[in-house]
């Protein structure tokens, strides 16, 4: 695996806790490939400063078209 695309549209539930608990687990699983994620939904612009200021190997997006634009250029820049 060269890197991970998660698509997530958070609806009710916000969109800060989501990006909260994958920076929790990056942390924890130690990942070493890319991971960019796309939010949607209640507090996305928060949600993506946390991530965007997390300071890991973690890449926010802001819709599925540039998820998948933002993934390839980590795999082909790792």
């Amino acid at each position: 695996m060269k890197g991970i695309l998660v698509n997530i549209f958070g609806g009710i539930m916000k969109c800060d806790v989501i990006a909260r608990g994958v920076i929790a687990a990056v942390k924890t699983v130690g990942l070493e490939v890319p991971l960019v994620v796309r939010l949607e939904g209640t507090n996305v612009a928060e949600g993506k400063e946390i991530i965007r200021t997390s300071g890991l190997n973690v890449i926010p997006a802001d819709d599925l078209d540039d998820a998948a634009q933002k993934i390839v250029a980590a795999i082909k820049k790792g």
